[in-house]
């Protein structure tokens, strides 16, 4: 890769020439459209023209993933031919801005004639580039620092019920998970500034219940409160909750956009907790959208802390794999020599018994595990529900089955009884 260039692979489907079709693209999202235009000279083209890099042909389909009226129009028959393209840009045709950046590896893309199918599978940036924008404040090293987990997976659960709580019974299930022995308490992403918790009330109630546990233990929770917004407001609440003594605030991402949590990120040096929902809308058609790789490479570079990857044999859509590779994704750094790790945030369906496969899969216990169920639902209690997760990390970091673990850890066996063994 060039360092005044940056690239981006997709995933295409077309009756036509997918070389072809991949020079309309370069065209398209650089200095041209359909046709040459007047004054876009030769020296211009080679100044800020994207290229072609790589254009790997594979198997055709019998029909069409999407429809398309302006190939129906020209009654283009099939067969609709997929490939593996990459296109490199050149980075002064943005510069250090990251809502040009995603207009530029995406934008009119989706919607081009030629095409029955596109998807922005990754995006690549030289380290002098990558470096121009923002990097976690904290990641995983300033997590570990800030919740004292110098090793093993941070434990967490997120609020629930997920809303209709007051602030003051916000803040006493809060102090129930902390003596829980909880790493990391989040909100739920449909819970932000409620009338019934407005999180003027709410940030005071929890953080209470923060330092009394920390002034008896010495232990400090990270609680990630909603602050999702309009861009003054997260402002607003950040400094709460940083004035209250807390850690981290979360945003969903996909609502508040790149903008918005670059502010944030400039604004605050609280933990930045990045919450995806949403993006099963950008990413579940396997022929359309933007794959995480793509998504977690853009979020990053608006600085975010932690990046949810959901979970392994949960209860949401991604298969394993998609899981597994977003987790890596997370750890990998963006750009060679880059320090700008970010730590995958598991979560949906999670309990000890899902903990062997997330360690086979990643080898890594640089991750958040939360859990809501597993915790609060354990036969007896959350602190017995927190246990578990942590006899069952202890087990896969001896290389111990859970069954063989369970005959000597009580919170882990009632577990396996309580949930049903692991597939």
């Amino acid at each position: 890769m060039h360092s005044d260039r940056f690239e981006a692979t997709y995933l295409i489907e077309t009756p036509l020439d997918p070389a072809k079709v991949a020079e309309v693209m370069a065209g398209e999202q650089s200095c041209g459209t359909f046709t040459r235009v007047h004054g876009e000279t030769d020296d211009l083209r080679a100044r800020a023209r994207a290229v072609v890099e790589r254009v790997e042909e594979l198997e055709p389909v019998a029909s069409p993933s999407l429809p398309n009226t302006w190939l129906e129009r020209q009654k283009r028959p099939g067969p609709w031919r997929r490939a593996r393209i990459t296109i490199s840009f050149p980075t002064g045709n943005v510069g250090a801005n990251l809502p040009t950046l995603a207009a530029t590896v995406a934008g009119n893309l989706f919607d081009l004639g030629e095409v029955t199918g596109l998807r922005l599978d990754s995006v690549r940036l030289p380290a002098a580039y990558r470096n121009r924008f923002d990097a976690p404040r904290h990641g995983v090293a300033g997590t570990r620092r800030l919740t004292g987990v110098e090793r093993g997976a941070l434990v967490g659960s997120i609020i629930k019920p997920n809303l209709g709580l007051s602030a003051e019974e916000t803040g006493e299930l809060v102090g129930t998970l902390c003596a829980a022995g909880l790493d990391f308490i989040k909100d739920d992403e449909i819970c932000a500034d409620p009338i019934h918790a407005p999180l003027a009330q709410r940030v005071p109630a929890v953080m209470d219940r923060v330092r009394r546990h920390q002034d008896c233990t010495g232990k400090h929770v990270m609680v990630a409160f909603n602050i999702s917004d309009e861009t003054d407001a997260m402002r607003r609440h950040a400094d709460l909750v940083e004035r209250e003594g807390g850690s981290c605030v979360m945003v969903s991402l996909n609502w508040c956009g790149f903008s918005a949590v670059q502010t944030l990120r400039r604004h605050s040096g609280l933990v930045l907790h990045g919450h995806r929902n949403g993006f099963g809308a950008l990413s579940r058609h396997p022929s359309l959208g933007i794959g995480f790789d793509a998504y977690q490479t853009l979020w990053r570079l608006a600085g975010v802390d932690h990046m949810h990857v959901h979970g392994l044999q949960g209860k949401f859509a991604q298969p394993d794999e998609e899981v597994i590779d977003g987790a890596k994704s997370c750890l990998a750094p963006l750009a060679e020599g880059c320090d700008d790790a970010v730590m995958p945030a598991f979560s949906s369906g999670q309990w000890a018994g899902t903990v062997p496969v997330t360690w086979d899969a990643v080898g890594t216990d640089d991750l958040l595990f939360m859990s809501g169920g597993g915790i609060m639902a354990h036969p007896d209690g959350p602190a017995a529900g927190v246990t578990s997760i942590r006899q069952a990390w202890a087990a896969v970091r001896e290389g111990v089955t859970l069954p063989d673990a369970a005959a000597t850890r009580p919170e882990l066996k009632r577990a396996l009884e309580f949930f049903g063994a692991p597939k």
